[in-house]
């Protein structure tokens, strides 16, 4: 055994993860799901005492034990749930996860139905990073179609111009000679098809 290898055990262990960042969004946004449920089944047995409150006009809450976490998705559901995190880029699952929280805080689901929402949520986030995602492509497209179109490389094909050519009038010409001018613009170039 080498002392190298016996000191290894003492190292602190390395600080930055060999995950990949789609790993890394898949477990933040399934953490920020469990958190949700949680806050949901705390509301809702909030709800109840004030419920009991109301109905017995006695607070027996202070007697009542709850359970951790009584509602738990199924093991199908969350791998369905992960396979979609997985289509959620880095960039987007800050924008994923306040999405979720608002319709959260606007819905006030309970327990059960916060997975249906989140699903919703990565739902509609996947399709709108499909369209941004197209809508780039058509711009990228765009650019470059755009960027040849503007060369002259069709217009040169079809016609040549030819500014120089010694049969080309000028008005200077027709000064010179004593001619009327023709009732060309002459300061435009001439135009010839080539065949």
């Amino acid at each position: 055994m080498s002392l190298a290898s016996w000191f290894r055990w003492n190292e602190p262990p390395n600080r930055l993860s060999q995950r990949n960042p789609t790993e890394m969004v898949v477990e933040t946004l399934m953490m920020e799901l469990s958190w949700q449920i949680k806050q949901a089944e705390k509301q809702q047995r909030e709800r109840e005492n004030e419920y009991r409150k109301i109905k017995t006009g006695v607070d027996y809450g202070w007697l009542v034990s709850y359970p951790k976490q009584s509602y738990d998705i199924s093991p199908g559901e969350r791998l369905q749930l992960e396979d979609m995190c997985t289509k959620i880029p880095p960039p987007y699952c800050g924008s994923v996860i306040l999405r979720f929280r608002q319709a959260v805080a606007e819905y006030e689901p309970e327990a059960q139905e916060v997975s249906r929402l989140f699903r919703s949520v990565l739902q509609e986030a996947a399709e709108k990073i499909k369209e941004e995602e197209e809508a780039k492509k058509l711009a990228r497209q765009w650019h470059t179609k755009n960027r040849t179109s503007l060369s002259l490389t069709t217009f040169k094909s079809r016609s040549r111009i030819s500014p120089f050519i010694s049969d080309i009038k000028t008005i200077s010409e027709d000064v010179e000679r004593g001619t009327q001018p023709n009732r060309r613009v002459w300061s435009m170039p001439e135009f010839r098809n080539t065949k």
